[in-house]
């Protein structure tokens, strides 16, 4: 079982920027898609963005398309995270997991296999 670990998460004001990090703990990340889903209290966990492993292909909620940016190395997948709203507030989780297609990726969060703890959000003035 792979075990991620989210971090990078804090206070911010509106319009501040946060830039957070999933790591696969003792590996790399290699042929996973990797995904962000954040869940705020009282609600269901929501896409946010995600990678697949080769080729560079992305996907972005619209709620948060021009203004958070999702990238990877071989060791990480970072959420760059810039104009910041009170509606963005959530616990951020990754999920990875491993496909046959290095362009594939999910919207869903049921597709993925291994998830962090996730890491606390807040936008707050």
């Amino acid at each position: 079982q792979v075990q991620l670990v989210e971090s990078g998460g804090g206070l911010v004001q509106p319009g501040g920027s946060l830039r957070l990090s999933c790591a696969a703990s003792g590996r790399t990340f290699g042929n996973s898609a990797v995904g962000w889903f954040r869940q705020a209290p009282g609600s269901e966990r929501e896409f946010v963005a995600a990678i697949s492993w080769g080729a560079g292909t992305t996907g972005y909620a619209d709620s948060v398309k021009g203004r958070f940016t999702i990238s990877r190395d071989n060791a990480k997948v970072f959420l760059q995270m810039n104009s910041l709203k009170p509606e963005d507030t959530a616990v951020y989780y990754c999920g990875a997991r491993s496909a046959y297609n290095s362009k594939w990726y999910s919207r869903n969060s049921i597709d993925y296999i291994n998830w962090g703890q996730g890491t606390q959000v807040t936008v707050s003035s």
